[in-house]
């Protein structure tokens, strides 16, 4: 099941909203690194691509986005995703491949990370979230 477009935009209206709360942000990031934590974990080992900690912070932040994405159009919880998981989905054409399976989660990195090597490691994570489900 493709993420739909409204969904997206239902999922980014709500954390729009809720970031106005200063700790809303530490508490998306610090339960997406506890939920999915082989996720961050493939996430911090490109922190040099990402420009460091803060790289990483934003790039697990909008992971955590688009995990919300994928459990809001389930309605269920996104399962824990595995290294295993993450090494099966990894292709050369991350893009071509997350284009046909979840266009409206392309769309949203393009729109939302400048970085191409943080859409890069975005994609991986989104095509991980998507065979997990």
């Amino acid at each position: 099941m493709q993420v739909a477009e409204s969904t997206i935009a239902d999922v980014v209206k709500d954390v729009s909203e809720k970031m106005s709360d200063p700790n809303y942000t530490s508490v998306l990031v610090g339960g997406f690194v506890q939920e999915q934590s082989a996720v961050a974990q493939y996430i911090s080992a490109h922190a040099d691509e990402l420009g460091g900690p803060e790289g990483v912070v934003h790039a697990i932040f909008h992971a955590a986005v688009v995990g919300v994405c994928f459990a809001r159009a389930q309605e269920k919880d996104l399962p824990e995703i595995s290294f295993e998981e993450l090494d099966r989905v990894a292709t050369d054409d991350r893009e071509a491949s997350l284009k046909d399976k979840q266009p409206a989660v392309l769309e949203y990195l393009a729109a939302n990370v400048e970085s191409d090597p943080m859409r890069r490691v975005l994609m991986l994570a989104a095509l991980a979230m998507e065979a997990a489900r």
